[in-house]
């Protein structure tokens, strides 16, 4: 019984409490709101009190005039009172009006405060909404400021790890630069060394050949079986230089003097129709190039694969894959030797492989965007690439080394050299503009800007022209002597379907290639800056058919056939008779 009593006392206390609690919240939050208009509403009571007093008053004075005036009425006064009364009356009525005028004030009063009650209750609302506002404002700026803060940490520390590997990369160079002191230090001595042997080797041939005027030969005929021996010796190297000079089938160059003169070399065949159609790669096909030597076609796509083609005999052949990328190839390049074969990768690196044995030689890291263009550079051992980080970047393959970055400012989508040993750069980037780099000097010069982002580079076998492929829908030819454009090409219908579309000049310079974003090829002639013709497969068939933008072309050197590639994972072989 005690427990309950205790429990009920609990309870009593608890119910008292929360009420006192309530009460106190409830006078808190009616002291905090009605704060602001306590002056306000002491005004309107004293206003009402004394409209109150008033009204009293004006009933008290209405009874008396009342009585005042039965009394006149029945003129029970005298007359003189009856004057005095009526004098009073009069002052009464007069301050009956001023009474009532002093009410109306007082109303007017009241409804003008009323207004301003209003007006400032308005206001107070668009105060309490515009600091909710706020509040919100605060904080998403808050959460930005935040989001930043851990933006700033992450850029402190790749910060700090770029400092750490360019202070690692300097103390290699150092070291490299120490070997390389070396290096140059034994090659001298060796120069030496080999300078004293080929004087040694001097005098002693002219000892031999002292001696050989000396001696007769025993008859005619040996003498003259010795000069046949000579003279076998001299025509087997010249008939050797003949066959290596016999393997140069890089492309020609559209020079207009010469093509009005007529040029040297085999001429091109404009092809007519479809010869060969396959499925290249799994997705898009981005890249084509034919080998310098043989029929073998190299493709790159987003499959993360380069793949070799044999197009003989009417027909293709897989000759090998090529693997080792970890994203889509956008370029492949042949060296001139038709051994090697160059990839650039949008996984930020570049990858070098033997023809031969399809293995992969060189990975070249270093970029810190997606490679869109890779070039051997004048020899088989240098490289450069253009990335989307906006540098280039030459590599020598046999240190497996970034020998030199040049800062483009760009973007680059597709670069050219433009001279056999490989001392000019040529890049094409998404500002419009064209950057000519030697590599014997830190920086370019003599810029060209077109009118849209540039998408490809080609360049003519005598490095005279320029070929440029163009994001406003055109085809532009440069002249490299003068560093103008000398002709555009544009037509109806045609339309770049991408940022790395690839042109490409025929072998003996009379045509310009490329293809469009509906699946067509168009040919202009370079002498006469007019469509040559439009390339597009009409067969029946839905597989065959370029229905999604043509990626790429690439001229056969000896000019009889032409090879294009697109989005929609086909390669196709246009030519009469392959």
């Amino acid at each position: 019984m005690a427990s309950l009593e205790t429990g009920a006392a609990h309870q009593s206390g608890e119910n008292t409490s929360w009420r006192k609690d309530l009460i106190s919240q409830l006078r808190d939050r009616n002291r905090t709101q009605t704060q602001c208009f306590y002056d306000l509403i002491s005004l309107h009571n004293r206003l009402f009190d004394n409209a109150n007093t008033l009204r009293g008053e004006n009933l008290q004075l209405s009874i008396a005039n009342e009585r005042l005036r039965c009394e006149v009425s029945s003129g029970t006064p005298g007359s003189g009172a009856n004057a005095a009364l009526e004098a009073k009356l009069l002052a009464q009525a007069d301050e009956l009006t001023m009474l009532h005028r002093r009410r109306g004030e007082h109303t007017q009063q009241i409804v003008d405060l009323n207004n301003k009650l209003q007006e400032v209750i308005k206001e107070l609302q668009a105060k309490e909404a515009s600091l909710a506002e706020n509040l919100e404002v605060n904080i998403g700026l808050r959460s930005e400021i935040s989001r930043y803060v851990t933006k700033e940490r992450e850029l402190e520390n790749i910060n700090q790890m770029l400092k750490d590997e360019h202070q690692a990369l300097q103390l290699a160079f150092a070291s490299l630069e120490d070997k390389l002191r070396k290096a140059q230090e034994e090659n001298r001595q060796l120069v030496d060394r080999l300078i004293k042997y080929k004087a040694k080797d001097a005098e002693k041939m002219n000892e031999e050949n002292d001696n050989f005027l000396n001696e007769s030969f025993t008859s005619p005929t040996a003498f003259l079986m010795h000069t046949i021996s000579k003279f076998g010796k001299r025509q087997a190297k010249m008939q050797k230089e003949l066959e290596d000079a016999a393997k140069d089938t890089r492309p020609a160059s559209p020079d207009r003097v010469s093509l009005k003169e007529g040029l040297l070399g085999l001429p091109t065949s404009v092809p007519t129709k479809v010869s060969i159609k396959f499925n290249a790669h799994e997705g898009e096909v981005n890249a084509v190039r034919w080998s310098p030597t043989d029929r073998i076609l190299a493709t790159g796509g987003a499959d993360r694969r380069v793949k070799l083609w044999d197009i003989t005999k009417g027909g293709y052949e897989c000759k090998g894959i090529l693997v080792g990328s970890n994203a889509g190839v956008m370029s492949v390049d042949f060296d001139s030797s038709g051994q090697h074969i160059l990839g650039a990768s949008n996984d930020f690196a570049s990858r070098v492989w033997t023809v031969g044995d399809l293995r992969l030689r060189h990975t070249l890291t270093g970029h810190c965007a997606k490679v869109m263009a890779a070039k051997f550079l004048g020899e088989p051992s240098k490289v450069v690439t253009g990335s989307h980080d906006r540098t280039l970047k030459i590599w020598d393959l046999r240190s497996r080394a970034c020998v030199e970055t040049k800062f483009t400012g760009s973007s680059c989508n597709d670069l050219v050299t433009s001279d056999g040993s490989g001392s000019t750069i040529i890049s094409g980037h998404f500002d419009k503009t064209i950057r000519f780099w030697d590599t014997r000097t830190e920086s370019g010069s003599n810029d060209i800007v077109l009118q849209g982002k540039i998408t490809s580079l080609d360049l003519s076998r005598d490095a005279n022209y320029l070929l440029s492929c163009v994001r406003d829908d055109t085809l532009k030819l440069l002249d490299l002597r003068m560093k103008m454009i000398v002709a555009s090409f544009s037509a109806d219908g045609f339309k770049v379907g991408c940022d790395w579309t690839r042109a490409t000049f025929s072998p003996d310079g009379q045509y310009a290639a490329v293809g469009s974003s509906d699946g067509s090829i168009f040919i202009w002639s370079v002498t006469t800056n007019k469509i040559e013709t439009v390339l597009k497969d009409h067969t029946t068939a839905v597989n065959f058919f370029h229905r999604d933008a043509v990626t790429a072309v690439s001229w056969f050197p000896h000019g009889t056939y032409l090879a294009s590639v697109d989005k929609a994972k086909w390669a196709t072989i246009w030519g009469d008779h392959v």
